[in-house]
């Protein structure tokens, strides 16, 4: 009998999600990249969404961004809702940054709620880390660089999502982006 406090699905999401993100780092540091979905499990977590939801938001990057990872070999390990969230997450690749980021605000209206959800997550969890190295950094241009985008149009294509998810995630969490956004703001002076 398990405690209620352990979760065997979440237990086996966040050892596939270490797995398959294991060579990769965040963007421009050497912070594990794993780091990333467990940091926007936590955010669903004090939500108090279900774990289910929690599972998709620790595996919402693994078919993007790991080789041998797709949608049917997730299936063999979990339910088809979470694979079916992480499906409605996924970018498809090879295409220009901003042609997916905006590809991902059209997504916006016909997402489910929970994937929404997990993407106001995940927006608000690098919106978050983005604020706080540009705040740490000597030099904010040395951060930016990193970025495939002008500080201007992220900022732009991060509103627009902000802006559509806005009436489909909870307050909370559009409160918590929309405070992040102003932090942001203060980074891109030509705005």
């Amino acid at each position: 009998m398990h405690s209620p406090l352990f979760d065997p699905g979440i237990e086996k999401a966040i050892r596939i999600s270490m797995q398959a993100h294991a060579e990769q780092t965040r963007k421009g540091t050497d912070v594990p990249y794993a780091s990333h979905p467990v940091h926007v499990a936590v955010i669903l977590l004090r939500l108090g969404f279900s774990s289910q939801v929690v599972q998709a938001a620790l595996l919402h990057d693994v078919v993007e961004d790991c080789e041998d990872w797709t949608l049917e070999r997730m299936a063999r390990s979990f339910p088809q809702t979470v694979v079916r969230w992480v499906g409605e997450l996924t970018e498809t690749k090879g295409q220009p940054w901003e042609i997916r980021k905006q590809q991902a605000v059209d997504k916006v209206p016909a997402m489910s709620c929970e994937a929404a959800t997990i993407k106001g997550a995940d927006k608000l969890h690098n919106l978050q880390t983005l604020v706080h190295a540009l705040e740490s950094a000597q030099d904010p241009d040395a951060v930016w660089s990193h970025f495939h985008g002008s500080p201007e149009r992220t900022l732009a294509l991060s509103e627009d999502l902000v802006a559509a998810l806005a009436d489909r995630i909870p307050e909370p969490l559009v409160a918590a982006l929309r405070a992040t956004l102003e932090q942001l703001r203060q980074f891109c002076p030509t705005r």
